[in-house]
């Protein structure tokens, strides 16, 4: 299995040197990929907690920068690493913008972009957009039809309720084949699952992005039943499953010493945060990615890096 790293975007960061500093040393130290994600904006008084039944929103997302621009910053200072996000809120994007800024990184890169997408939960982030809780769903779908068609072969002719491209040039194309990589359809964060959210991975996705919230054989057992689950709805629809990529997200929170047995995945002290590792690779992951945003302790970006760092070299 190998190891991913979210890049720093929170409160704290200095976007000028910090960005380029934690995409360099992730590469040099060995991991895999790269990671950005997205949190538009952070409600003082929100209409849902962050999960369920009360748990605050992290102050660390009182700022979270864009993720095509840090993830842009990425592509022009490394050789090697894969550039994903995890997650775009497809309703947050115009899908024809989102597709030419996606494939232009792709191009940047060399060929390294993977797009992962969501449909999102939050009501407080889609309204500022215009969208609503009903319209999720759809919106992605609308996204990834798009997708399809923009970086296919051109002159490219697409129609879609919001969305109409009649017999036009759209570039530049990606330099090789994106990955679409899905989150959802699962328990994350205590949120329950969704059968239209696993049937939409096995149908469209190259991959699927869940979050490990629980430890042990247990969690391995509850992921690994879940993605079988999937590749056998995508054989179902045709496909082809051989080259879908299970990518797990582990938000690690530390602690000041061992948590107690009824913690969350990747909750606890450095030695369990390694024995999760285990556990996503357990459960047959491809990648696991590893995201230090949520530490209010981390002073600096160098704190970060240190124990990414180490974290690497435990698993290595």
């Amino acid at each position: 299995m190998k190891l991913g790293l979210r890049l720093p975007q929170r409160l704290g960061v200095d976007l000028h040197h910090d960005v380029v500093e934690a995409a360099r040393t992730a590469e040099a130290a060995g991991y895999a990929s790269l990671w950005t994600y997205e949190q538009l904006l952070f409600p003082e008084s929100p209409v849902e907690p962050y999960a369920p039944p009360n748990v605050p929103w992290p102050e660390s997302g009182r700022q979270t920068a864009d993720p095509l621009a840090v993830l842009t910053a990425a592509a022009a200072v490394t050789e090697e690493v894969r550039l994903g996000t995890a997650v775009l809120i497809a309703a947050l994007h115009t899908p024809v913008q989102l597709a030419k800024a996606l494939a232009t990184i792709d191009q940047i890169s060399g060929g390294r972009v993977i797009a992962g997408m969501g449909a999102g939960w939050s009501t407080d982030v889609l309204r500022a957009t215009g969208a609503t809780r009903a319209d999720r769903g759809r919106f992605l779908d609308e996204t990834l039809d798009v997708f399809d068609a923009v970086w296919g072969p051109d002159p490219v002719t697409f129609r879609s309720p919001r969305v109409v491209i009649d017999n036009a040039f759209v570039l530049p194309k990606p330099a090789s084949k994106i990955p679409v990589m899905l989150a959802g359809g699962a328990s994350n964060l205590g949120r329950k699952s969704s059968s239209s959210a696993l049937h939409r991975i096995a149908r469209r996705a190259d991959g699927w992005l869940p979050l490990l919230t629980t430890p042990g054989p247990a969690g391995a057992a509850d992921l690994r039943a879940s993605w079988n689950r999937i590749r056998e709805l995508a054989a179902e629809y045709g496909r082809d499953t051989s080259g879908m990529e299970l990518v797990v997200v582990g938000n690690v929170t530390f602690t000041d010493g061992p948590a107690g047995a009824d913690r969350s995945a990747f909750v606890g002290s450095l030695d369990q945060i390694v024995e999760d590792i285990h556990t996503a690779e357990e459960a047959g992951a491809d990648e696991l990615i590893i995201d230090l945003n949520l530490q209010d302790w981390f002073t600096d970006t160098r704190r970060m890096l240190e124990v990414a760092v180490e974290i690497r070299e435990r698993v290595a």
